[in-house]
């Protein structure tokens, strides 16, 4: 999907097709007013959602799997550094369950209208169901990852079909036979390149290969789109004008974008930042999720987010951090001279703390003063209920002699040196304040989380040629 919308554009306006083709192309694109604009920058990075949908029209659509759902059935999240050095693809579960935010959906006439939003449901109802549309995806996404995103690309099964076939078939790899009869693919193990009915058939399949469930198929997914971009960047395609031509219209075809990107100017201006990034770092990963515990072990079909492996990879994104290993490490610095000296911590015993609940989630306070007491021994910590006012980050309000009280609860929470206050003056023998803010996830979680993918995490780069699913 991103192909069509970005290096296939380089193509298009790099080469003088004429005013016919320009205006041909064009016309072939759909655009969504999804009552959202968060232009890119060019000194900013850029986070493009990209969206698969489960509408079937066209020939032979109908046959894979069950009824279509025209939901968010492929989601990923695609990031581009500042630097433009790297980019990272986020891989969304359909089956996650997650909350839906309340969207305001753009109507033919103009008019808007607001779709309720819903709360613990799949990930595929944020599109299509009660009449959302992709702006509804984007708003989830936001919600979900802390991500700002500036623009998103959509394409349904013709668009596999299509550009597989334009780019004249992609190489994909199985280590065991796969004979699925909701996809209808049949594949001996070993080496194929795919095409047409056969390449969405690929990507659709999911009960004949890994553990039959959507993982699985993301997983061929990711191989199947890092395979397409290897075929667009390292084939001549221009050598002919027959090429060329199949390439641009089967592109231009497959996409639906927002309306801030709905021409081929645009989408040059976009090609010609993100085009900029090397096929060896641009990293794909599935956002971690682990059963669903509320459903019987024996037929679980739903996913929840696992809170502790997923919150480093969206502070990765939010801080702009490469995940390829030798990628370069975007948003931070390195500040020269000397470090602080750091005060000299004190027994957890000694730590006098009141603890207010200032962030979204009921029972915070209780929760934080049950685990420094019975987990820590921090018998001189109260709970004093809600603070005066929400507040979206955690504080520790501290006197200038409860330094050492501070780190040794900062060390404890995992507390950033922004939610540490330290006052000028002594406090005495009153008690340090902590106010629990929206970025508290849960007792024993720390507040602030390191950049930095889990080692049980895995992805693939777009330029491995030696993925072969299992």
């Amino acid at each position: 999907m991103w192909i069509g919308g970005t290096l296939a554009m380089l193509l298009i306006v790099g080469c003088a097709a004429g005013w016919y083709l320009y205006n041909r192309f064009n016309n072939n694109i759909e655009k969504y007013d999804v009552g959202i604009e968060n232009p890119y920058q060019s000194d900013e990075p850029v986070n493009i959602l990209f969206i698969g949908t489960d509408t079937r029209d066209g020939d032979g659509n109908d046959s894979y799997g069950g009824d279509a759902s025209e939901g968010a059935d492929t989601t990923i999240l695609m990031h581009f550094s500042e630097d433009r050095t790297n980019a990272t693809g986020l891989s969304i579960p359909r089956d996650l369950i997650t909350d839906i935010p309340d969207c305001e959906v753009v109507q033919e006439d103009g008019s808007t209208v607001t779709i309720p939003g819903s709360q613990g449901v799949r990930f595929n109802q944020s599109m299509g169901t009660d009449g959302r549309d992709p702006g509804c995806v984007w708003r989830t996404v936001e919600e979900l990852t802390g991500v700002s995103i500036n623009h998103f690309m959509m394409a349904d099964f013709n668009a596999v079909k299509d550009l597989s076939s334009a780019v004249g078939g992609v190489p994909v790899c199985v280590e065991e036979p796969i004979d699925d009869p909701k996809s209808h693919l049949q594949l001996d193990a070993g080496n194929h390149v795919l095409e047409g009915e056969e390449a969405l058939a690929f990507v659709r399949t999911r009960y004949s290969v890994g553990t039959g469930s959507d993982l699985s198929r993301i997983e061929l997914q990711q191989q199947f789109l890092a395979s397409m971009a290897r075929q667009i960047t390292e084939r001549d395609l221009l050598s002919s004008l027959g090429s060329f031509y199949d390439l641009a219209d089967a592109a231009t075809k497959a996409l639906a974008v927002d309306t801030e990107i709905g021409s081929i100017d645009k989408l040059y201006g976009l090609a010609s930042e993100v085009g900029q990034v090397p096929m060896s770092d641009m990293t794909f990963v599935t956002l971690p999720v682990v059963d669903n515990p509320d459903e019987p072990e024996d037929a679980r079909a739903t996913v929840v987010l696992d809170e502790g492996r997923a919150r480093p990879i969206f502070q990765m994104l939010q801080q702009d951090v490469s995940m390829t290993e030798d990628g370069s490490e975007e948003g931070g610095s390195e500040e020269g001279g000397d470090a602080e000296e750091q005060p000299e911590a004190v027994p957890a015993a000694d730590v006098r703390v009141d603890v207010y609940n200032g962030g979204d989630v009921m029972g915070a306070a209780q929760e934080t003063l049950a685990w420094m007491q019975n987990t820590h021994g921090m018998t001189l910590a109260t709970n004093e209920g809600n603070a005066a006012a929400p507040q979206a980050e955690t504080t520790l309000e501290f006197g200038s002699d409860q330094a050492g009280m501070a780190a040794t609860l900062a060390e404890l929470m995992g507390l950033p040196d922004s939610a540490l206050q330290e006052g000028s003056e002594d406090a005495g023998d009153q008690p340090m304040v902590l106010v629990l803010g929206d970025d508290f996830a849960g007792a024993g979680q720390p507040i602030e989380v390191a950049p930095e993918r889990p080692e049980d995490v895995d992805g693939i780069t777009a330029d491995d040629e030696d993925v072969c699913a299992s």
